[in-house]
């Protein structure tokens, strides 16, 4: 199954260059004068989260009956829960001489303890100053008075297909980790959210990158390193950044107001195909085509009508459909936008006040409650009930309900806790399971409770019980 998996996916605006300079850097002599440059503006981070787990089964064997046997099973059922730290690596990049760090979201997500540490060994503190998990982009600002080396953005619209890239980080945790590419396509969408912009490159990423800065061959970023393509987990030389333009914008927000205000139109669209712009006498296949328009929405109040193209938003060119949300989501909220739309066979433009996306029932339900397929999807599990064949096999499943996995995602969630098809499932969070319809309630009651991590009763095909705490994906 194709699937797309983050690696382990601000008011201060910095000075651009109108026309970066890529020949600046004889790449013939490698990129090592660079790279000294910009390392030390390169951080890890390391993100501290407390997890409930149980302890597991103990080691020793005891015969059957034995009264060590039953003394040891007693003991362990009344430790119960047991928290414990856990600990996710990123990367990050500082932008402002005070400390201000950018890294994901992800990276930073729910952590109790956030800490900063530079190639020269030297660690500090961090502070959560916003994050915004739509588009993955996170604010740190350092616990110290101190002036740190800072980077500058690029100006991601002056990217072009073939341009050399380096990107810096801290990929499984070895810190410091050059690797160098190229700008392979721009603009792409990875079906990650509304907003899907992503640069492509083929600089080695992996987890551990995320966060961490792809610079341009000018010593300025281009993108934030955030997700990769893979069937392994591993690098196969497709890796995506956020553009340095669009998280810039993110980042004035988190900054100034500590949360994203995005700009809200009101309304649904499709794609222009051919046929359709054929249809409507449109000379070019290009626009986003209004299907509905919200009541009271701003869209309502400028007039729009389902029908109508939208083939320009504040003097940019609405090239596709899934241009335009990313247009309006950057524009200021309560400010007058110019639109210019198709009706009628002929061009007419229009000025509309932004609402904020946040503040709308469309924002709030962006995610949808997840259907019980999906809810299993976030394991990234197949599973069956336990039948009486099963129970044959093995001793421990005779007076046991459950599900028995078929088949892991290697890109799931369970793919690196040491289960296998085969294995049981007969508790989640102490809770007993029946059947594969109780589990998937219970595991969607969880989720839309806001668990993260999630306690599971595993009984493996040696027989042995073990628990096992999932992060959700």
């Amino acid at each position: 199954m194709r699937k797309f998996f983050r690696l382990f996916l601000l008011i201060f605006i910095f000075q651009v260059t109108s026309s970066p300079s890529y020949s600046s850097i004889d790449v013939s002599k490698g990129f090592s004068k660079l790279a000294e440059k910009l390392m030390p503006s390169v951080v890890n981070i390391s993100a501290t989260t407390i997890v409930e787990t149980r302890s597991q089964e103990f080691p020793f064997q005891f015969p059957p009956g034995s009264p060590f046997e039953e003394f040891f099973k007693e003991f362990q059922q009344n430790q119960g829960p047991q928290k414990r730290k856990s600990t996710a690596l990123g990367s990050g990049f500082v932008i402002k001489e005070n400390g201000t760090v950018i890294t994901n979201n992800h990276v930073i997500q729910n952590a109790e303890g956030i800490f900063v540490k530079f190639t020269d060994g030297k660690e500090y503190e961090a502070k959560l100053i916003g994050t915004d998990p739509v588009s993955d982009v996170a604010v740190l600002k350092i616990q110290s008075d101190k002036k740190f080396p800072a980077v500058k953005f690029a100006n991601s619209d002056n990217a072009k297909v073939g341009d050399w890239v380096l990107a810096i980080g801290n990929p499984f945790g070895l810190g410091g980790t050059v690797t160098q590419g190229i700008v392979s396509a721009i603009n792409r969408d990875i079906n990650m959210g509304r907003y899907d912009n992503f640069i492509q490159t083929d600089a080695s990423i992996n987890q551990g990158n995320s966060g961490g800065p792809l610079f341009n061959m000018d010593g300025e970023v281009l993108g934030i390193n955030t997700a990769i393509f893979s069937n392994s987990g591993g690098s196969v030389g497709i890796g995506f950044a956020i553009p340095s333009n669009f998280a810039k914008n993110v980042i004035d927000q988190l900054v100034k107001f500590g949360e994203t205000k995005r700009g809200w139109l009101g309304v649904r669209i499709q794609t222009v195909t051919k046929e359709i712009a054929d249809s409507l006498a449109l000379k070019e296949t290009i626009g986003a085509l209004i299907t509905d328009v919200n009541k009271d929405s701003p869209a309502d109040k400028a007039g729009l009508k389902p029908g109508d193209i939208i083939i320009e938003f504040n003097g940019n060119k609405v090239k596709t459909m899934r241009d335009l949300p990313r247009l309006v989501g950057e524009a200021p909220v309560g400010k007058a936008a110019s639109l210019k739309i198709w009706r009628n066979k002929t061009e007419v433009s229009k000025t509309v006040v932004l609402g904020r996306l946040e503040d709308t029932a469309e924002f709030k339900n962006k995610i949808p409650a997840k259907s019980n397929e999906q809810t299993l999807k976030s394991l990234g599990i197949d599973v069956r009930d336990i039948k009486e064949e099963d129970k044959k096999n093995r001793s421990k499943l005779e007076k046991q309900t459950g599900v028995i996995i078929q088949k892991i995602d290697p890109n799931g969630a369970m793919a690196l806790l040491s289960v296998r098809p085969g294995d049981a499932i007969v508790s989640l969070q102490n809770n007993s399971i029946k059947n594969v319809k109780d589990f998937e309630k219970q595991l969607n009651k969880q989720i839309k409770s806001g668990k993260k991590t999630l306690l599971l009763t595993i009984i493996d095909l040696q027989n042995t019980t073990r628990y096992i705490g999932v992060k959700i994906k």
